[in-house]
Parts: C-alpha cells; structure tokens; sequence
C-alpha cells in the first residue's frame, strides 16, 4: 500500500511512517522542505508541498492501494492563544485540508482511504461524563476547531460520491518518549516539585505512541472502518492519578499542586484544555476489534520512562 502522510514529521506522522515502512509499505511524507527531512527510514520518501494545493503531488494520491493520512496543523499547544494565534492554529488545518481534498477530485483513480486527524477537544469540558464517539461537541474553542476540521474534508464529491472510505481520529494525549506532552509533564516530578494542575479531578485522555500508531494502523487496514473513532486508552485517567503514577515510576513526590489561576495567569485560555478535561473512551476502536498493547497509565508509563 501507499501512504501519503501530511504531517509526517511531526511526533505521530514521524513514528507512524517508520512503522509503516519497516512493514514494507511504500510511505510518502509531505512537506514544504523536503530537503530538511533527511535520514529517512527504510521505504519512505519525501515529496514537496505547499500546504494548500495538490500542485505537485496530486498523482500520489491516486490509485485503489493508496492511503491518505492527513495529520497537519500547527501546533495547539505552542504558546498564548491569541487572535492572530488562534488564526493560524486553523488556518493551517482548513488550508491543509482544501489541499487533501482537490488532490482526490484530480487523481485519475481515488485513493482507498482518507484516515482524518482531529481531537478529543472535540467533545469540549465535559465533567466526569463517559465520551463515546457519539457524543456532541462541545462549544470551546478546539471543540469548534474539531468540528471545522473533520467538516473540512466531508461535504465534497470526491469524498462521499466517489466512494472513498473516510475515518476521523480523535486522539488523545499522546504519551511519547521522546516528545509530545509527556517530557514537559515529567520534567517538575525529576525535579522534585510534580504535582497535580488545578483540582487534580480533571480526565485526562491519554495513549501510548505505540497505541496511536497501532491504531491508525489498524483504521488503514480495517475495509468497514469508517466515522469517529477516539483514539484514546480504555482507561482515562484523573490528572491527578497521572500526578501519582509519574511519582511513583520516576520515584519522585507528588504533593506539590499547581494552582489554576496560576496556568491562567501563564497560559491564558490555552490553561483550559489543561484544567479541563473528557472522559473519553475508544467504543468504536474497541467494537472494531482493536487490541490495546498498553491499556492501563502505570505500565505505559513504565514503558517510556523506566
């Protein structure tokens, strides 16, 4: 199979291309700097894009064994949400998307799949309510954005006359060794000053790397896979059981909490998605058959960080 990625350097793109590769799958990761990206692993390739057309690539995402997933946008989660900051968070994801979609209606022959990234913000705050894949979303400002960003590549021809499958990830947090949020989350327990953020009470809905890549994995190949899925553990979490487990496996206290006027004060709304939280679960994962290699927080924890 062929899988063209968009947003395949960044931490699920990246790990999601070597897997692909190493299973011996041709992978194309776009990028406006293919130049930057260099040792590639094994079977992947780079191709030149410009973020909001098909010019130059469009014949990559023809043909009945291709895939196409589209994981771009900026980062949420890399400073003060602005007006000018918010613009560009959704920008980048509309533009991307407008992209995806003319690069289907151009191909000669579309593409077997269209695996959509999105978000559990999707669902906004929603206490210690139980999230499905059926829940509505919430009205915040990722909620807002999900909703815009799985629309985005869902009312055209190419999509839903053409007869491409299309499946939406809504991933959670994504525990990762070597990136993500679980390095800055882990940093104040090494340094002996961890603790829960705000209440503590807030779910966190969490998934190990290895889990995110099996699943998209899964999705790709799974022929009757199609709609929301969360891409999220079995077991969400408090914040404060995470505050817990990371002491425990780093061996370090955790008592020391941090206040929520605190994050207000240094993050402005973007404190919201840290202080507020879904219980969301992977019902439609779990219904398809897929099997968690870490569904429970202390053993994905010891995994990427013993």
């Amino acid at each position: 199979m062929r899988v063209v990625i968009t947003g395949g350097s960044g931490l699920i793109g990246a790990a999601l291309a070597h897997d692909l590769g190493a299973a011996g799958h041709d992978v194309v990761v776009l990028s406006r700097d293919p130049g930057k990206l260099r040792s590639l692993p094994a079977n992947v390739r780079a191709a030149r894009w410009d973020g909001e057309s098909a010019a130059g690539w469009a014949d990559l995402a023809a043909g009945p064994d291709t895939a196409i997933v589209h994981l771009a946008g900026e980062s949420i989660a890399g400073g003060r949400w602005t007006a000018e900051r918010k613009r560009r968070i959704s920008d980048s994801r509309l533009r991307s998307s407008a992209a995806v979609v003319q690069a289907i209606e151009q191909a000669a022959s579309q593409p077997r799949v269209l695996l959509q990234g999105s978000a559990v913000g999707y669902y906004g705050p929603c206490g210690d309510e139980e999230v499905p894949e059926e829940h509505p979303p919430g009205d915040d400002f990722l909620a807002r954005l999900c909703v815009e960003w799985e629309a985005s590549t869902a009312a055209t021809p190419a999509i839903d006359a053409l007869g491409v499958r299309r499946a939406i990830l809504r991933t959670g947090v994504v525990l990762a060794r070597d990136g993500g949020a679980l390095p800055k989350m882990a940093l104040p327990f090494r340094m002996r000053i961890g603790g829960p953020l705000g209440s503590g009470r807030q779910w966190l809905p969490w998934i190990h790397l290895a889990d995110e890549v099996g699943a998209i994995r899964f999705l790709l190949e799974d022929d009757a896979a199609r709609g929301p899925f969360n891409l999220t553990a079995p077991t969400p979490a408090r914040n404060r059981d995470l505050g817990a487990a990371l002491g425990k496996v780093l061996h370090r206290p955790s008592l020391l909490p941090t206040p929520g006027f605190a994050l207000h004060l240094a993050l402005g709304e973007m404190a919201g998605m840290l202080l507020n939280g879904q219980r969301a679960v992977p019902k439609a994962l779990l219904a398809r058959g897929y099997r968690f290699r870490f569904p429970e927080l202390g053993p994905a924890l010891s995994d990427l960080l013993d």
